[in-house]
């Protein structure tokens, strides 16, 4: 619960420096975004017994994908945060990870989620239709941009589940992944180079050590529980960050976003009040067959 609150703190800064950076392309956002997180964690590996080293062979598929599918993730994400109009609006679309990564476990771990956790997905996607408003207007693509965000997440951290239970180590995730995302963006950042005032050279920077420090907490979060008994605490993110909109940026919601708030964070305290209920029962059945067998 500590790491995923420290993620969701996290990315919420995050979000604020991207947007304050101000118009600068979106790879170049990118690029530094991941920058600053290859080099926090190359010198982590660095002093670490095992340095570069991964885990088995199988890994290395699954670092890729979580990898590819993350970066578009982020670039999508960025998109977002840029032209929707609102970073709670950007956050909590793309909070729906949790609910993607859910739908991802069935296929990727054979988790079978239950009917009401089936339930509380559909509940989560209406109340993202309430954030998008669709329309068959360019004014939409922010939005979905957003929405396709929350399902590349999902599939990514479902990837660093997978990762954590073949033994592979956090730190070895995140540099993967930030060095991958780092050489994909270099080719985009030098063509399409925008220079930038010291406001948004700091702010570039303050939003990569924020990723850096988001990505060891959300690993962190992911490699020890299960997506389904932690998802509910990454919410606070929508909280940090409209604070950090409304104080900072002065961006109100709008009240058909908020009514958009309350259904998926709804939805995901409703999931995870459930799976404590269920959890209780498992354990009480368990400890009468254990007291009948005595």
């Amino acid at each position: 619960m500590c790491f995923i609150l420290g993620a969701a703190l996290s990315f919420a800064f995050m979000n604020y420096f991207v947007n304050a950076a101000g118009e600068l392309p979106v790879m170049q956002k990118v690029f530094f975004r991941n920058l600053i997180a290859t080099f926090l964690v190359f010198f982590v590996l660095l002093f670490d017994k095992q340095k570069f080293r991964i885990h088995s062979k199988e890994c290395i598929l699954w670092l890729f994908l979580r990898a590819a599918v993350g970066f578009l993730g982020v670039v999508l994400n960025f998109y977002a945060i840029d032209y929707i109009g609102s970073i709670s609006d950007a956050s909590i679309l793309n909070k729906l990870s949790p609910f993607f990564a859910i739908l991802f476990s069935l296929i990727l771990l054979r988790e079978k989620p239950t009917v009401w956790e089936i339930v509380f997905v559909l509940v989560a996607f209406g109340g993202a239709m309430c954030v998008v408003r669709p329309s068959f207007s360019a004014e939409m693509l922010p939005a979905a941009a957003g929405f396709a965000s929350g399902a590349c997440a999902g599939f990514a951290y479902t990837c660093v589940r997978v990762l954590g239970i073949k033994g592979e180590r956090g730190s070895m995730t995140v540099f993967f992944f930030s060095a991958f995302s780092t050489l994909v963006a270099l080719p985009f950042f030098i063509l399409f180079y925008t220079p930038m005032s010291a406001w948004q050279w700091i702010s570039l920077i303050l939003s990569g050590v924020s990723a850096a420090a988001g990505q060891f907490f959300i690993t962190a979060a992911y490699r020890f529980a299960p997506a389904k008994e932690i998802a509910v605490f990454d919410y606070m993110q929508v909280l940090f960050a409209a604070i950090l909109g409304y104080f900072l940026l002065e961006q109100v919601p709008a009240p058909l976003s908020i009514a958009g708030y309350v259904i998926i964070i709804g939805a995901a305290v409703g999931n995870f009040v459930y799976r404590l209920i269920r959890a209780k029962r498992k354990n009480k059945n368990a400890d009468d067959k254990i007291a009948q067998s005595g």
